[in-house]
């Protein structure tokens, strides 16, 4: 008797040999349509010939049809057509299996003119089978797909899961909802969707039903048993939202943003609902780059950001790795912060990308080593002193700090023939009111003055506030609300631009790229937002109440504050540039010898007093107006107070 044992194991290594492999691969799904090719060729016999005739093509069609499915088995495997049809069917496949049929004709009809001579199979049937394979296949993957998402969108609800209502339903919100349904969202239950379109209630969508308005959504989580609502990141106006999130929040209905897709494949972000944040509520649009120029202009250059360990700096560092430069040279006076920061791109220091550099932009000295040394093709100069009240307390520091440093930068940048400068500015240099804003507003002069005198591109890059960066009011009041309160706001009717910490980094990189020399450009700051809004929304998201859990408490304007900040100079133009987001402020330049003498008169004066140091600023920028009669006793904070309690 013979042994089949050996045969067995014969045939199993063959059946795990690498090639069957890769026939299985490519073929086995092909195998799977073999019904759909048959019948698209019987079928297109019977359309061609009607039933009269079509009996007398049977002979023929014995031949011909298990040809056809051939070919087209062996065209759909080669094309590997199947590979991605296992659970998900979209249009550009489709568009796929309709080149692979046209391919599969043309074969048939090559195969008939060689092997029949003749060419007796009609033409017509030809492209008949071809549409009629396009059709069978395309429905066969189309019912497949439908019943799979059927099978992965039956209902699984469990005591733990928990209730929700989702606000909109984008393709982010859709792509939520079908990761609920697929099991990879486990823990939540969609009970209903909300909808901004009065039309829309009562309709379902996906198979889950609209079942309220913005207006009604805390009557639908009630009348559902809802606990939780989620927004769909970018589907509300930042009015609307506020509105949601406060109409929840007076009734115990906790509110989560559902990340975008966007976000989520750059890989900022996974895909779990998050706290509504206060950035959500101001409403920042999303950055479009030109990726394609920033590519041009910053890959495989050499690049050099001072004050990296800032919030803009560190920022402006890590977009301006995604752009593969040669080197990065991340300059800060901060040893712990720039040990941070270190920590944080080591992979790139390890790669050669970053060099990490500890050095002082007022230490001239130090600054040539660094440039002369590593030659910048680029340099962001986000580095200053940016306290106000600070500043008024040592404008001597302001002056060196702000005005010397940056003008000893720009002058090296000029030495070493760098390629493009850009420094950051600050609204608080538009009609200036502080020692800050005013140094600030005497460097724009230098660097749009040097502009035009120099092969090196220099521009200014001006915008206002951003969302917490270190030591600013969102941090500030973060902590005083952790601490149980007051939160201290120095005027009522007090109001500040504001925009988030990567939105302003890629735009000040996208304006650097657009400039020609000389430009002061003006980042699109939106509305200006009151702070005592920004207050009680922050004291709201924490999930207590103004008044009740949290004061507010009014200290009067500090030395050198405004009540509120400008964008452009009363002069200056607005000029309009091939980017939404970021505008030209166009003025009268002054020479730069005058410039110069004005700086040197004004480092001159930082070695006196702080007389002197308003004197010569006020001389360099007429508009600089320093108030010494600004409420700061207790009397007048208490009266201050008192009206703030009276109007709220």
């Amino acid at each position: 008797m013979v042994d089949r044992k050996p045969i067995r194991q014969h045939i199993r290594e063959i059946s795990r040999s690498p090639w069957v492999a890769r026939f299985r691969s490519r073929f086995s799904g092909a195998l799977f349509l073999t019904p759909a090719f048959a019948m698209a060729t019987i079928c297109a016999y019977w359309l061609r010939f009607e039933s009269a005739t079509f009996t007398t093509y049977l002979a023929e069609m014995q031949l011909v049809v298990p040809v056809a499915v051939a070919i087209k088995i062996g065209v759909f495997g080669l094309l590997r057509m199947t590979r991605a049809w296992h659970d998900y069917v979209s249009f550009l496949d489709l568009l796929r299996l309709a080149r692979a049929t046209a391919v599969s004709a043309a074969f048939l009809a090559l195969a008939d003119s060689m092997f029949r001579h003749t060419g007796l199979l009609p033409r017509s049937i030809i492209v008949i089978d071809a549409c009629l394979t396009t059709i069978f296949v395309g429905s066969m993957l189309s019912v497949r797909r439908v019943l799979r998402e059927r099978k992965s969108t039956a209902p699984r609800t469990t005591d733990s899961q928990t209730r929700v209502l989702i606000v909109g339903l984008n393709k982010t919100g859709e792509a939520f909802l079908r990761a609920i349904r697929s099991g990879a969202e486990p823990n939540f239950q969609v009970v209903g969707i909300v909808a901004q379109k009065p039309r829309m209630v009562g309709r379902e969508i996906n198979g889950v039903p609209v079942v309220a308005t913005l207006q009604g959504i805390v009557a639908a989580a009630h009348s559902h048993s809802v606990e939780t609502v989620l927004l769909v990141d970018g589907e509300l106006s930042p009015v609307d939202l506020r509105a949601v999130v406060n109409d929840c929040q007076q009734h115990d209905i906790n509110v989560r943003v559902i990340p975008s897709v966007s976000r989520i494949v750059a890989g900022q972000v996974d895909f779990h609902p998050r706290e509504v944040d206060i950035e959500d509520l101001l409403g920042r649009d999303a950055v479009n780059l030109d990726q394609e120029q920033l590519n041009s202009w910053l890959s495989n250059r050499v690049l050099m950001v001072t004050g990296s360990c800032g919030s803009i700096g560190s920022e402006i560092a890590r977009q301006l790795l995604k752009f593969a430069p040669q080197k990065l040279l991340l300059v800060d006076r901060s040893e712990t912060g720039q040990f941070h920061l270190g920590n944080e791109l080591q992979d790139a220091i390890d790669a050669g990308t970053v060099e990490v550099i500890v050095g002082d932009i007022t230490d001239p000295d130090r600054m040539r080593e660094i440039v002369s040394e590593h030659r910048p093709a680029i340099m962001f100069h986000a580095a200053a002193y940016k306290h106000v009240p600070l500043m008024e307390q040592h404008p001597s520091e302001a002056v060196k700090n702000i005005t010397k440093a940056t003008c000893g930068l720009v002058d090296l940048a000029h030495l070493y023939d760098v390629e493009s400068f850009v420094m950051i500015s600050t609204d608080k240099a538009v009609n200036p009111t502080s020692v800050m804003g005013c140094c600030k507003r005497v460097a724009e002069l230098y660097v749009q003055a040097k502009a035009s005198h120099s092969n090196c591109r220099f521009v200014t890059v001006r915008f206002g506030n951003v969302l917490g960066s270190a030591g600013s009011v969102v941090p500030t009041f973060r902590q005083q609300i952790a601490n149980g309160g007051p939160v201290t706001i120095t005027h009522p009717d007090m109001t500040r631009y504001f925009m988030t910490i990567p939105e302003a980094s890629q735009l000040v990189i996208q304006a650097g790229a657009m400039g020609r020399g000389g430009e002061i450009f003006v980042l699109d700051m939106g509305q200006p937002v009151k702070i005592v809004s920004l207050a009680e929304d922050l004291i709201r998201l924490s999930g207590l109440e103004v008044h009740k859990d949290i004061e507010l408490k009014f200290t009067g304007l500090r030395p050198g504050e405004k009540l509120y900040e400008e964008l452009y100079i009363d002069d200056e133009k607005r000029l309009q540039t091939v980017h939404p987001k970021i505008l030209i402020a166009e003025s009268e330049q002054l020479a730069l010898k005058d410039v110069i003498k004005h700086i040197a008169e004004l480092v001159a004066a930082a070695e006196s007093d702080s007389t002197a140091i308003r004197n010569k600023l006020k001389t360099i920028v007429p508009r600089y107006q320093y108030d010494a009669s600004l409420p700061q006793t207790a009397a007048a904070r208490s009266k201050l107070q008192a009206t703030a309690s009276r109007a709220a």
